[in-house]
């Protein structure tokens, strides 16, 4: 199975440079349509964290810390011949349909829809956060829109 690090590094050969933010926010969408759209077939098995920001990858970000922007070339791990070609389709999707938007665009969706909502329960727009958004909260969320 391809890890998220192996998804970014497509995304980055595909999109070029891009801040930090909206990385992780592609990753997310990848994953989210992937559970939606093949039974609930993770895309890859790490998990996003609901941050005041919108959905964080803590693994990423760990990876891209004190960054803002990254491109293919900085990105020294992941390879993209790990996923599968449905894998690329869905990745190829989600750039089609997000890849030009603002990282401030991605943040503003990912707040309004709700695995991001309910794994922040309750907490504060300003607070930290690391509650984990569910797989199973993303494949249902996404795979009823």
């Amino acid at each position: 199975m391809a890890n998220i690090f192996d998804a970014a590094k497509y995304i980055l050969i595909k999109k070029g440079r891009m801040s930090t933010w909206k990385l992780q926010k592609l990753c997310y969408y990848s994953q989210a349509w992937s559970l939606a759209w093949s039974d609930g077939k993770s895309l890859f098995e790490e998990d996003f964290q609901a941050w005041t920001n919108g959905p964080v990858c803590r693994e990423l970000y760990d990876m891209h810390k004190g960054e803002y922007t990254i491109s293919a070339d900085d990105f020294k791990i992941g390879n993209p011949e790990n996923l599968t070609e449905d894998e690329k389709e869905t990745i190829d999707i989600v750039l089609r349909d997000y890849g030009d938007k603002t990282p401030m665009w991605l943040r503003e969706q990912t707040h309004c829809e709700q695995p991001w909502k309910d794994a922040r329960g309750g907490t504060p727009d300003d607070e930290r956060s690391e509650n984990i958004i569910t797989k199973k909260s993303m494949g249902f969320y996404y795979g009823s829109l």
